[in-house]
């Protein structure tokens, strides 16, 4: 196998290959099932350590070129698979680790549930000097809204940590609310076993980047 991309910020056992590269991004395109921006692209690859920053801005570059992927045609700076794409896309099964597989259809399936919350569950901050309002929407997949609640914070850049967590998982935010002011004790215990889970996972997370 030819080794001619940079690996600067590659994990061991990322890719070092350009056309690897160009494969993956067809299998995670495949795999997801769901049109993605190339900055969601490049940072699902680049977070996990699979391939360097570099090299999977100008494989994006090279494939829309070659019409193996193309833009979405009602989602704006998001990309599908073409069917050029999809045969790449093919290859995988003998061309790739199976563990690099797995890690990057893993993180495209964390990617779309995150872009799905972030669109059904909103967060808005509106800043005003000296303080500022987080207001959060939980979504009942409806119409309807579950939970909307506005929040006061003394700077932005607490307003930010309120709005990325309460992004993590809007229900369990709705669930711990709900405990609270029906004094549901029961619910409240389940509540904090959740917030101690996502904790723990979070942080990780962080320990594996």
């Amino acid at each position: 196998m030819k080794f001619d991309a940079f690996t600067a910020g590659v994990n061991l056992g990322g890719l070092r290959s350009k056309n690897d590269i160009k494969l993956l991004i067809c299998y995670m395109l495949t795999s997801g099932g769901e049109p993605l921006s190339k900055d969601e692209v490049v940072s699902v690859l680049q977070e996990n350590g699979l391939a360097n920053y570099f090299e999977i801005n100008d494989a994006f570059s090279a494939l829309i070129g070659s019409n193996n992927i193309a833009p979405a045609a009602d989602a704006d700076s998001k990309y599908v698979i073409t069917e050029s794409g999809k045969l790449i896309a093919t290859q995988l099964d003998t061309a790739l680790p199976i563990t690099i597989r797995e890690k990057t259809l893993a993180a495209a399936i964390d990617l779309l549930a995150k872009v799905k919350r972030e669109t059904e569950n909103t967060v808005t901050i509106e800043e005003k000097p000296n303080e500022c309002y987080v207001s959060c929407t939980v979504s009942g997949g409806d119409g309807r809204d579950l939970l909307n609640i506005t929040l006061f914070v003394p700077d932005f850049k607490q307003a930010s940590l309120v709005k990325r967590n309460f992004q993590k998982d809007p229900n369990l935010v709705y669930s711990c609310m709900l405990a609270l002011l029906t004094k549901n004790f029961d619910l409240v215990k389940t509540a904090l076993e959740s917030i101690q889970q996502v904790s723990k996972k979070s942080d990780q997370t962080n320990q594996d980047h």
